[in-house]
């Protein structure tokens, strides 16, 4: 267990008379999910906070609501003035005009991550890493901290809405974060606990290889303190490798191998686990999760560890994990109109869509599963293109919208397309159809679905619009 920061000679902030209080922020593509949960820390701790971004959403209106001040595209006119402090999100290339504008003025610039990292240095950091499921394993510890009356500071992805949002300041000790590997911003955070829930290929835009992944993985484990503790997924050899790395003691979870903490007696009830939860042989309680999905049981151990090591009771653990009902685009019911089923995910690599597809089959037991998947990234499309290809098992009919633009260069854009994962698809004797056009996609399934059906779209892009506009049509 580690010890609790007043054994450690730190003393817990005081958010109404932190650093920032009265600082004048802006923040450079303030629209993203981390972004926008730095952005609402900082507004409670009194910062002034400004910032833009490229298109208007209900993201950026509620920022607004909360006392932000924020523009809808990207200009220096946009930078106010006077300004204490520019913050930018890994998106933002060095040409902006904004953050030009700052740098040519000689204000202070600091990437995103860097900015959670000064944030969360008083704090009793920690952070939550992998390939997959940091959102949602992030927001689960949040949520049991709350409960156990440690009132949190925390950081998610996505909008949880047992935490109401995806950020919050509370005057506990410790500082909740979503730690992302892409273009090493993790390596910013300085954690007294950190979690590795998995390592896969992803981000093939700034990494090279799944060697120089693990390498990232390395270094930012290496940062926590041999005070401190790695929390690593005893499935995974590359996240036990990385973990073993740096000079903090290790607590694995694990479904298949011995690990320290277990899920036994596991039942599948549509989908959805319950079980004992396991702490070096010794039974701590059970808990019957209501988040869909096995990869969800592991998520709950990993928070289970990192809970237990901030002193939460083994029954307040239990209670929390069963009453967590997760992040939003996270399997998230949009509507059941008609006897069909309207479903939102935030699916965006081969392992995810092939575990949410999985899950989603076990809750629902659908007549026909019609899988609306919009890839993301064109880099990573091309790279797992025949992952992508084998992950859709589940699915009996499959409509694919074209790739969403992100962070790529125009030459990426030209050496993959949609269309080409479709004849993949097809290849594989999967029925699937390329639809560019929302309207064309929504027209389609309001054709063609039947009472019995479930529709299932994901990816992080704009995909959720078709979700929203078919349970309306429908």
């Amino acid at each position: 267990m580690i010890a609790p920061l007043n054994q450690t000679g730190l003393t817990v902030v005081d958010p109404s008379c932190d650093s920032f209080a009265g600082k004048r922020v802006h923040l450079i593509g303030i629209g993203g999910s981390g972004m926008q949960a730095l952005a609402g820390v900082l507004l409670n701790c009194g910062a002034r906070v400004s910032g833009s971004d490229q298109q208007f959403s209900h993201v950026l209106q509620g920022l607004r609501s909360a006392g932000a001040t924020v523009c809808v595209g990207q200009k220096a006119e946009n930078l106010p003035r006077p300004v204490d402090i520019v913050v930018y999100s890994a998106a933002i290339k060095p040409n902006n005009p904004e953050l030009a504008a700052a740098l040519s003025s000689g204000v202070p610039c600091v990437r995103y991550a860097e900015m959670v990292g000064r944030l969360m240095a008083a704090r009793q950091g920690i952070a939550v890493s992998g390939t997959h499921g940091k959102s949602t394993t992030t927001g689960w510890v949040a949520f049991i901290l709350k409960n156990a009356h440690l009132d949190p500071t925390f950081i998610v992805g996505a909008d949880v809405r047992q935490l109401g949002g995806p950020s919050g300041v509370g005057r506990g000790p410790h500082f909740v974060a979503e730690a992302c590997e892409y273009d090493r911003s993790f390596h910013s955070f300085r954690p007294r606990i950190a979690v590795i829930l998995n390592i896969e290929g992803d981000h093939f835009d700034c990494y090279s290889s799944l060697q120089r992944i693990v390498e990232a993985f390395e270094t930012f484990a290496a940062i926590v303190p041999a005070t401190g503790l790695l929390v690593a997924n005893g499935d995974d050899p590359l996240a036990l490798k990385a973990a073993r790395a740096g000079q903090a003691p290790v607590e694995t979870f694990a479904l298949d191998n011995p690990a320290d903490w277990q899920a036994q007696n596991r039942r599948d009830q549509s989908g959805a686990y319950s079980f004992n939860l396991v702490y070096r042989g010794q039974t701590l309680g059970e808990a019957s999760l209501q988040v869909l999905g096995i990869h969800n049981v592991a998520n709950a151990l990993a928070a289970a560890a990192v809970a237990h090591s901030a002193g939460v009771q083994p029954h307040v653990i239990c209670h929390s994990l069963s009453q967590y009902t997760g992040a939003t685009r996270r399997l998230t019911c949009r509507g059941q109109v008609n006897g069909v089923t309207v479903v939102d995910d935030y699916a965006h690599h081969p392992t995810e869509v092939r575990m949410t597809l999985q899950a989603a089959r076990q809750h629902y037991h659908p007549r026909r599963l019609w899988a609306v998947f919009q890839p993301h990234q064109h880099s990573r499309c091309r790279a797992l293109l025949d992952q992508f290809a084998d992950c859709f098992g589940q699915a009996d009919e499959i409509l694919l919208p074209d790739i969403y633009f992100a962070r790529d260069t125009r030459q990426d854009t030209q050496l993959v397309s949609a269309r080409d994962l479709a004849d993949r698809l097809r290849q594989r004797g999967k029925r699937v159809n390329y639809m560019p056009d929302f309207d064309c996609i929504v027209d389609t399934l309001v054709k063609n679905c039947h009472p019995g059906d479930l529709v299932l779209t994901m990816g992080p892009g704009n995909i959720w619009k078709v979700a929203d506009a078919l349970v309306q049509r429908l």
